[in-house]
C-alpha cells in the first residue's frame, strides 16, 4: 500500500493531527515537483506514457561505486579550477608548471572506492603537502615583464597565484569530504533500510496477532506509526 494511503488510514482510525499535517505536506511538495517538471518537459506529465514509476532509494542506485586509483587530475575539470587557471593565463603564466607547483599527484580513490590514504594524508597535522615551495624547470609567469606598472602587473601575479593555490586546496578538500560522506551515507542507508524492514515484519505479525484475537488495535497502530516513521526515515 503507498505511504500517504497507509498513513492516510492510521491517522483516520486514530485521529492524529500530526500524520495528516505530514500527508498535506507531502501532497504540497508533490504539486510543487509536478509543476516543476511541466517547466522542464513543456508538457503536463500526465500526457507522458513511458514515464518511470516511483523507486525507493535502495534501487535508486545512489550509491555507485567509485573506480579505484581515480587521478587527482580530474578535479583540473572543475568549473573553479579552470576559471582559476583562466586567471593565471590571464596574468600571463604558464599553466603546466602552475601544476606541476601545487596539483599533488595522488590517487583520489583507494581499492574500494572510498578515500586514498594520499588524499585524507593531505589533511593530517603535520602534513607538508600544501607548504613545500617548489623547484621548476620552468618559471610559472614567464612574460608580462614589459608591463607599464611593474608593481601592478607583480602584485597581480602573486594574488592569481595564491587564488590557484587556495582553489586546488578546496577542490581536493571537497572531494575528500564527499567521499567520506558517500561511505558513512552509504553505511547509514543500509542500517536504516534494515531497520524498516524489521518494522514492516513487525507490523506484519501485529497485524496476524490482531486477526487472531491476541493484540489490541492500539498495538496495531503503534506498529503502523513505527513502520512508517522507519519508511520516512
Amino acid at each position: 500500500m503507498p505511504v500517504n494511503l497507509r498513513w492516510s488510514r492510521i491517522t483516520q482510525s486514530s485521529g492524529v493531527s500530526g500524520g495528516t499535517s505530514t500527508l498535506y505536506n507531502l501532497e504540497r511538495q508533490l504539486a510543487a515537483a509536478e509543476n516543476l517538471l511541466n517547466q522542464l518537459l513543456g508538457q503536463p506529465i500526465m500526457e507522458i506514457k513511458d514515464l518511470p514509476a516511483g523507486r525507493s532509494l535502495a534501487e535508486q542506485g545512489i550509491t555507485p561505486e567509485l573506480i579505484a586509483g581515480l587521478p587527482a587530475e580530474v578535479l583540473l575539470r572543475r568549473p573553479d579550477v579552470l576559471a582559476a587557471e583562466q586567471k593565471l593565463i590571464a596574468a600571463n603564466a604558464n599553466i603546466g608548471a602552475a601544476r606541476a607547483a601545487f596539483l599533488p599527484r595522488i590517487s583520489l580513490t583507494g581499492s574500494a572506492g572510498t578515500a586514498s590514504r594520499s588524499l585524507t594524508g593531505l589533511f593530517n597535522p603535520g602534513s607538508e603537502a600544501w607548504s613545500f615551495q617548489p623547484i621548476l624547470s620552468l618559471p610559472i609567469f614567464d612574460a608580462g615583464r614589459a608591463s607599464a606598472n611593474v608593481d601592478i602587473a607583480e602584485a597581480r601575479k602573486v594574488i592569481a597565484v595564491a587564488e590557484y593555490e587556495k582553489t586546488i586546496q578546496q577542490a581536493f578538500r571537497e572531494v575528500a569530504d564527499l567521499l567520506s560522506a558517500s561511505d558513512k551515507l552509504t553505511r547509514q542507508l543500509a542500517a536504516q533500510t534494515s531497520n524498516a524492514q524489521a518494522q514492516k515484519h513487525r507490523l506484519e505479525l501485529v497485524e496476524a496477532r490482531y486477526k487472531a484475537g491476541i493484540a489490541s488495535h492500539l498495538e496495531v497502530l503503534d506498529a503502523q506509526r513505527e513502520s512508517y516513521s522507519a519508511e520516512q526515515e
